[in-house]
């Protein structure tokens, strides 16, 4: 204090230093905090980012699902972190009270969780697309259109009939946002990977091509309740094949007449004009009539050496065969069955 009872010059700068000293550290506080704090609120396990999408439009998606507190926050950090010019497509975790900081850094590295895809027994291509739409970013009308081009899947060695037999239905790591092409670059790839050279040199053995394998193992797959009976069918049908015997598959009349409600094949269904009825043409149809499982495919890889030629459903409705290697020992078990049908008023 000066002569004149006044603040010194020393102890007013003093003064103005420590004001400024308070006012900076207030100020650096509420800097750290719009990093530090806890914003995400847990409402959404996983933020969706599709591909193309800009920070504005991943910004709505955060508002309209409640995923941070603090919005305003939430976007003057993102900006200072420059995340607007570095969104990237992906499906990310969301843990609540992740920290801006945290969750921002995810999204500008891209640090996304990956989906477990998987999918089996499905027959047509449009309930295909729409399993696999359902499990990651690719749009179903974008698959069916990849798998009704035919300049598309020559690439990789299919038609339009057999390229069913591509997809080996199992559960496939991949990340959400996969698009349709590379979608169908995995599931070759995959496909490479399950015809390694001891299937390869099996299905040689047998006398098939593996798409050749992938049909007759949609037919056993079709006709099989259980999978321990499967090689036993699959012997079945390649006796027949072998002999040159229509296959006679009921399976692929069902399919032939795209009508999957039929219980019980009559003659009106077998008249059906189709390359899949196997009552009409010997051989194998042209293509898979639904998506083999692996243990239909190893079943006829590994099909079960017999003499029989017929088969038919047993009249006690178990799902499992009674098998005959002669017509007359055939039509004494599908009697028994139909039989058993009738008694049920089974009649179509």
């Amino acid at each position: 204090m000066n002569k004149n009872g006044g603040l010194s010059t020393i102890a007013k700068l003093t003064i103005a230093l420590a004001g400024l000293f308070v006012i900076s550290m207030f100020l650096f506080v509420l800097s750290l905090r719009i990093y530090i704090m806890s914003n995400v609120t847990g409402n959404r396990q996983y933020l969706y980012i599709h591909t193309g999408a800009t920070f504005d439009e991943v910004l709505a998606t955060i508002k309209q699902e409640g995923i941070v507190r603090d919005t305003t926050a939430f976007i003057k950090l993102a900006k200072r972190m420059s995340y607007p010019d570095k969104v990237k497509p992906g499906r990310y975790r969301l843990k609540k009270g992740m920290s801006n900081r945290r969750f921002i850094n995810m999204l500008k590295s891209g640090t996304q969780q990956p989906v477990d895809l998987s999918f089996q027994g499905i027959r047509l291509k449009e309930d295909f697309a729409g399993v696999v739409a359902q499990q990651i970013e690719a749009d179903s009308l974008a698959i069916i259109n990849l798998i009704d081009s035919s300049a598309f899947i020559e690439q990789y060695g299919f038609n339009k009939h057999t390229i069913y037999a591509m997809f080996i239905p199992n559960s496939y790591e991949l990340y959400w946002n996969t698009l349709a092409p590379k979608f169908f670059a995995r599931m070759y790839d995959e496909y490479q990977k399950f015809w390694n050279k001891a299937r390869r040199d099996k299905a040689e053995y047998i006398g098939l091509s593996p798409i050749q394998v992938s049909i007759m193992a949609s037919i056993v797959c079709s006709e099989a309740r259980y999978d321990k009976e499967m090689p036993m069918i699959a012997g079945l049908y390649m006796n027949r094949y072998k002999k040159g015997i229509a296959l006679e598959a009921d399976p692929t009349v069902i399919f032939a007449n795209n009508d999957f409600s039929i219980r019980r094949v009559l003659n009106r269904h077998l008249k059906v004009d189709s390359p899949y009825n196997t009552y009409m043409y010997a051989g194998l149809p042209p293509g898979p009539i639904t998506m083999p499982s692996i243990n239909a495919i190893d079943a006829v890889l590994n099909y079960t050496k017999h003499d029989y030629i017929y088969m038919c459903a047993k009249e006690d409705f178990s799902g499992y065969h009674n098998f005959a290697s002669t017509l007359e020992q055939h039509q004494a078990n599908a009697r028994k069955f139909q039989r058993a049908l009738d008694e049920r008023n089974i009649m179509k």
